[in-house]
C-alpha cells in the first residue's frame, strides 16, 4: 500500500522531464537554424539542468523519542515491507541523515567520524571529500540487509568528558543539555557526525530528498545544519510527541530553527495512539486528541489547521499489512494530502515562472537574429530588383556603394571597439564591489573587533555592522549596474540609428534578492550572538565552524551575484558582437553577388529567388519556434495535470517585436 504522495511526485518529475526534453529540442531547432547566440544558448543549458535535477527537500526535525524516524517509515518506505530507518525503543538516529539517490553513484551509506568536528572545514568542505567518509555498499534488494546496514546511524561512542568538550559536545555552562555520564565517568556521543544515503528508493529517484535531523543538540552544535540545510528544505515537518505535548527544547527547536521562516513547516502530534483511554468513548478520546492539538497551536502560534495528529507505527502497520481502516485511523493520509497540496504545486509553479521566462528570452534572442537577417535580406532584395535591365555599369554603382557601406561600417568597429573599453572598465568597477577581497577585509574587520571570542557582548553590533558593510557593497554593485545600463542604452539608441542594428539590452541583474539573502544571514545567525547563546556557543570548536560556516555561506551569495553581473554584460557584448559579424557578413555577400552579376547576366533572376527563398524560410522557421514555444509554455504553465477550468492563464506569447504568433499568423 503506497503513500498517497507517490501518484504527485510521479507526475511532477514525469512533467520536468517531459519540460526539459521540450527545451532541449526548442534550443537544438534554434541552434541549428542558427538564431540563438552563445549566452542564450548557456542560459538554456542551465535551465534544462535544472529542469533535469531538481530536488524536492523535505526536512523531519524533531527531539529525540518522538517517532520521528517511524513517521519517516510510514510515509516514504512501507512498500519494503519492514522499517528501514532504526524506530526501535533505545535505537534513535544520532545524527543527521540525509536520504536521496545519484544515479551517478552506487547504492552506498557514507559515515561522517565525529572526530571531523575538530577539523575547521565545513560539512560542505567534507562534501567534496567523501573518500574520508566511512563508506558502506547497500543492496536495494537486499531489504533485511538495508535495514541492518542502516542501524549504523544510531552508532554511539563512549569517551572522556575533555573529548565530548573538544568536539563541542559538552558545556560547562549548561550541564542541561550535555549527555548522560556513565559510571566509569564517560559520556555517550554519536559516532558519526553525518550520513548520506544513496538509495534507489522509487520517490528518492523522483528528485525526493529527506533530511533526518535528531535533536536540539545536534542542531544547534551543527552550524551547517542550521543554516545551511534546514533554510535550504522546502518543507520541514516538526514532530512532537502527543504524550509529551510541547516540551522546552521542542519550543526551542522551533523557535530558534523553524517558526517564523520562510520555509512551509507541517506540526506533526505524533503517537495519538498513546492517548487512547480504554475507559473513554470513542467521542471522548477525539476530544482528548483535538484538546492537545489546540493547545500544540496555541503555544507554537500557528492556526490549528497546521498541526496534523498522526499515529506514525499504526500508519506503518496497516500499510505493510494493506489494512485500509488502520490506515484511516492513523490519520497520516490528511497530513500526506496536506503535502501534496502545499508542497507539489508550489514547486510546479516555481519551475513553471522559471521555465517561462527563459522561453521567452530565447525567443527574444531568436527573433532580434531573424530581424538582423531579415532587413539584411531585404536590402539585397531592394539591390537586386534595382538591378533588372540595368546595364553592367549600373552593376559597377551598386559595388561603389557596397563599397562605401564598407568603409563606413570600419568607423562603425572603431566606435565598437570605444564603446567595449569603456564598457569594460565600468564592469570592473560593478565587480570590484563583489570580489572576495571586499568579502574578506569585512570578515578581518570583524575579527579585529571582537578578538580571539567570537562570541562576546559586542558581537551582535559588529555583526549587525559587518553585514550592514556587505549589503553596502550589493548596492554599490547595483548602483554601477544601473550606469552601466544607462551608458549601454544610450550606446544602443545611437548603434541603432547611424548604423542599422537592432540592439536590445535586456534589463540590469536584479541584485535585490542577493540583498535579502545577507538580511536573511543576519537574522539567522545574529541569534547566535544574544547574551544566552554568546555563552553557550563560545567553544573553540563551534567558534571555528561558525566562522567557516558564514564565510562559505557569504562566499556563495558574492559569488552567484558577480556571475550574474559578469553574465548579463556578457550577454550585451555578445549581441553586438553577434550583429556586427551579421552585418560584416552581409556585406560581404551583397560584393560578391554584384561581383557575380558583373560576370554573368543569368545569375540575377536566380541570386534574387535565392534571396526570397531564404527570407521564406526565415518565417518559417521562426513561426515553428513560436509554436514550439507556445506549446512548451502551456505544458508548463498547466502543470503535470491535465488542464482544465481552473489551470492558470497561460497568457500570449509575444515575439520581441510586439506580434503574437497566433495574430502573425492570421495575418
Amino acid at each position: 500500500m503506497q503513500t498517497s504522495l507517490v501518484p504527485g511526485l510521479d507526475a511532477l518529475a514525469d512533467w520536468r522531464l517531459a519540460l526539459e526534453r521540450e527545451l532541449n529540442a526548442l534550443e537544438r531547432f534554434l541552434l541549428d537554424s542558427d538564431l540563438l547566440d552563445p549566452s542564450a544558448a548557456a542560459n538554456s543549458r542551465a535551465l534544462r539542468q535544472r529542469l533535469s535535477s531538481d530536488k524536492l527537500v523535505v526536512a523531519f526535525v524533531a527531539e529525540f523519542s518522538r517517532g520521528k524516524s517511524e513517521l519517516i517509515n510510514a510515509i516514504f518506505f512501507a512498500d519494503a515491507g519492514r522499517r528501514i530507518l532504526p524506530a526501535t525503543p533505545g535505537r534513535t538516529t544520532m545524527c543527521p541523515v540525509e536520504l536521496s539517490w545519484d544515479d551517478l553513484e552506487l547504492p552506498t551509506l557514507d559515515l561522517l567520524p565525529i572526530e571531523t568536528r575538530r577539523d575547521a572545514a565545513t560539512l560542505a568542505e567534507w562534501r567534496a571529500q567523501r573518500e574520508r567518509w566511512k563508506r558502506a555498499s547497500l543492496d536495494p534488494a537486499d531489504t533485511p540487509g538495508l535495514a541492518k546496514a542502516l542501524q549504523e546511524v544510531t552508532a554511539t561512542r563512549l569517551v572522556s568528558v575533555d573529548e565530548a568538550r573538544g568536539l563541542g559536545l559538552w558545556s560547562d555552562e549548561h550541564p542541561a543539555d550535555n549527555p548522560p555520564t556513565q559510571a566509569d565517568g564517560r559520556v555517550e556521543i554519536p559516532a558519526w557526525r553525518h550520513a548520506i544515503i544513496n538509495y534507489p528508493h522509487p520517490l528518492l529517484r523522483r528528485g525526493l530528498v529527506v533530511v533526518d535531523t535528531p535533536g536540539l543538540n545536534a542542531i544547534g552544535t551543527e552550524p551547517e545544519l542550521t543554516l545551511g540545510l534546514l533554510p535550504s528544505a522546502h518543507a520541514a515537518l516538526f514532530v512532537l510527541g502527543a504524550d509529551t505535548g510541547v516540551t522546552r527544547s521542542d519550543l526551542d527547536i522551533w523557535t530558534d530553527h523553524l517558526g517564523g521562516k520562510g520555509l512551509a513547516s507541517f506540526v506533526v502530534l505524533n503517537k495519538v495512539d498513546t492517548l487512547a483511554d480504554p475507559l473513554a468513548t470513542p467521542a471522548e478520546r477525539l476530544q482528548a486528541i483535538e484538546r492537545q492539538c489546540v493547545e500544540t497551536a496555541i503555544t507554537l502560534r500557528i492556526p490549528r489547521e497546521r498541526v496534523f495528529p498522526v499515529s506514525a507505527r499504526q500508519a506503518l502497520a496497516a500499510r505493510m499489512s494493506g489494512d485500509q481502516l488502520g490506515l484511516q485511523e492513523s490519520r497520516l493520509p490528511l497530513l500526506e494530502q496536506a503535502l501534496n497540496a502545499e508542497l507539489l504545486p508550489q514547486r510546479q509553479q516555481v519551475l513553471a515562472t522559471a521555465l517561462i521566462s527563459g522561453v521567452q528570452s530565447l525567443l527574444e534572442h531568436a527573433t532580434r537574429r531573424l530581424r538582423d537577417q531579415r532587413r539584411a535580406n531585404a536590402e539585397q532584395m531592394l539591390e537586386l530588383r534595382g538591378l533588372r535591365g540595368k546595364s553592367g555599369g549600373r552593376v559597377g554603382q551598386m559595388l561603389a556603394r557596397v563599397q562605401a557601406d564598407v568603409t563606413e561600417f570600419e568607423r562603425c568597429a572603431a566606435r565598437l571597439a570605444a564603446l567595449r573599453a569603456v564598457h569594460l572598465r565600468m564592469l570592473r568597477e560593478a565587480v570590484r564591489a563583489l570580489e572576495s577581497d571586499r568579502l574578506r577585509e569585512a570578515v578581518a574587520s570583524l575579527q579585529a573587533t571582537l578578538g580571539s571570542s567570537w562570541f562576546n557582548l559586542r558581537a551582535r553590533s559588529a555583526f549587525a555592522h559587518l553585514c550592514d558593510s556587505l549589503i553596502g557593497q550589493v548596492d554599490k554593485a547595483a548602483h554601477q549596474c544601473a550606469e552601466i545600463d544607462q551608458m549601454l542604452q544610450a550606446s544602443f539608441r545611437q548603434l541603432n540609428t547611424e548604423f542599422g542594428f537592432t540592439l536590445a539590452l535586456t534589463p540590469a541583474p536584479d541584485l535585490a534578492p542577493f540583498r535579502e539573502e545577507l538580511k536573511l544571514i543576519e537574522r539567522g545567525y545574529g541569534r547566535y550572538f544574544s547574551v544566552t547563546r554568546a555563552i553557550r556557543m563560545n567553544g573553540p570548536a563551534f567558534s571555528e565552524q561558525f566562522q567557516r560556516m558564514l564565510m562559505s555561506k557569504l562566499r556563495v551569495i558574492f559569488e552567484n551575484a558577480s556571475a550574474e553581473v559578469e553574465a548579463w554584460n556578457h550577454a550585451a557584448s555578445q549581441q553586438i558582437d553577434g550583429q556586427f559579424r551579421d552585418r560584416k557578413r552581409g556585406l560581404r555577400r551583397r560584393r560578391e553577388t554584384l561581383e557575380r552579376i558583373q560576370q554573368a547576366t543569368g545569375e540575377l533572376e536566380h541570386r534574387l529567388a535565392e534571396v526570397e527563398s531564404q527570407d521564406t524560410r526565415l518565417m518559417e522557421i521562426i513561426d515553428r519556434a513560436h509554436h514550439q514555444a507556445m506549446a512548451l509554455r502551456a505544458h508548463a504553465a498547466h502543470g503535470p495535470q491535465a488542464a482544465d477550468e481552473t489551470a492558470p492563464d497561460t497568457g500570449e506569447l509575444v515575439r520581441s517585436d510586439g506580434v503574437s504568433p497566433a495574430r502573425a499568423g492570421r495575418a
